[in-house]
């Protein structure tokens, strides 16, 4: 029996650092996620696919994912007070809604943004 993979699709989620940050994020109309996160992160590696099935699943429906790594944003990572990685920060219109620190599970934050877009 033959197994095939499914194609891998590229999840339309943007890395950002400490010069564009207010670009991407505070300039920008709309539902933007931001995942703070670092490479040496397990929970954050485990939340990754998750960010990226979500991102794709709500890319036509006006919601961004947008990840910024903790270790080569350290002037960003300071202004929002990240102390825990993972730390997701749901922003609106630039400004920001609320937060959640840990790993979160993909029903869990499909909910929250079903209700965010709603």
């Amino acid at each position: 029996m033959f197994f095939r993979k499914k194609p891998k699709i590229e999840a339309p989620i943007v890395h950002v650092g400490d010069t564009d940050f207010d670009q991407q994020v505070l300039d920008r109309p709309g539902l933007i996620v931001v995942d703070f996160w670092a490479a040496w992160c397990s929970p954050c590696r485990v939340m990754a696919p998750i960010l990226d099935e979500v991102a794709v699943e709500f890319d036509g429906r006006g919601v961004r994912i947008v990840k910024v790594d903790t270790d080569q944003a350290p002037e960003t990572s300071a202004r929002f007070e990240i102390r825990s990685i993972p730390t997701l920060i749901f922003f609106r219109d630039g400004e920001p809604l609320f937060q959640v620190t840990g790993l979160v599970s993909k029903p869990t934050l499909v909910r929250e943004l079903n209700q965010l877009v709603s």
